[in-house]
């Protein structure tokens, strides 16, 4: 669950492509309104198209039935929905639900494919966060196991913050729940903490971000380690 270097209104790994190779993927882009709650892939699914979001942002969820779902990546502008075709998979793995609503570049799959053949630097960039995206994956399930629902839920918070670009979020303890994979009544006594520590403020399904710095220091270290793997690994200028 990367964090995300600001480059506004655009999506980062795009964003530094040399300017032939930004030119020709931007040529091939459409751009769409993704919806809250939208479903872009189910698990299984053949890939159809891969989204760049811009300002919108994509849950990954693993599900085992109806009653067990568990977010275990999340999509912003810093990434891209698709990944699997980079290593020539046209299978989805994993449930993609739209969490933040807004805008996304969306590119036809076998489009996609020719572009990777013609842009070398796009391609080493897509390899690149597939790395991170691996460590995304690993780093999530020993987080789940080990640390306690408070700093998850900090955690959390934050990698939404940075993707919704805004200190409201709009968040129900059910829904929370359901993506950090624990009972409701813990999401209720890890929020209250964090509200009474004058962190977040909490009321009828929106969260408000009070303190940021706070926040991070409330959260386990797997946000920082997340932020710094994606600035050595990704943040290059070509």
């Amino acid at each position: 669950m990367t964090s995300v270097v600001h480059i506004p209104m655009m999506n980062q790994l795009l964003a530094t492509l040399p300017e032939r190779e930004r030119s020709a993927c931007l040529a091939a882009c459409d751009t769409v309104e993704l919806a809250f709650g939208e479903v872009l892939f189910q698990s299984g699914d053949t890939v159809s198209h891969v989204y760049f979001p811009i300002d919108s942002f994509i849950s990954l969820i693993a599900t085992i039935d109806a009653d067990s779902q568990l977010e275990v990546a999340m999509v912003g502008r810093e990434g891209m929905l698709g990944t699997s075709l980079v290593l020539g998979v046209d299978e989805v793995p994993l449930l993609a639900l739209v969490q933040g609503a807004g805008t996304a570049l969306r590119i036809d799959a076998t489009r996609f494919q020719q572009l990777l053949a013609e842009s070398p630097v796009l391609y080493q960039r897509l390899k690149s966060y597939l790395y991170v995206v691996m460590y995304q994956f690993a780093k999530s399930a020993a987080c789940d196991h080990f640390h306690r629902i408070e700093p998850r839920l900090a955690r959390w918070l934050l990698m939404t913050q940075d993707r919704a670009g805004s200190d409201q979020l709009q968040l129900t303890h059910d829904f929370l729940a359901m993506m950090l994979g624990v009972r409701r009544a813990g999401i209720t006594i890890a929020a209250i903490a964090l509200q009474s520590r004058g962190l977040i403020r909490y009321h009828r399904g929106e969260i408000t971000v009070l303190d940021r710095p706070g926040l991070i220091e409330a959260s386990c270290e797997c946000y920082i380690e997340d932020c710094t793997l994606y600035n050595r690994v990704l943040a290059t200028e070509y």
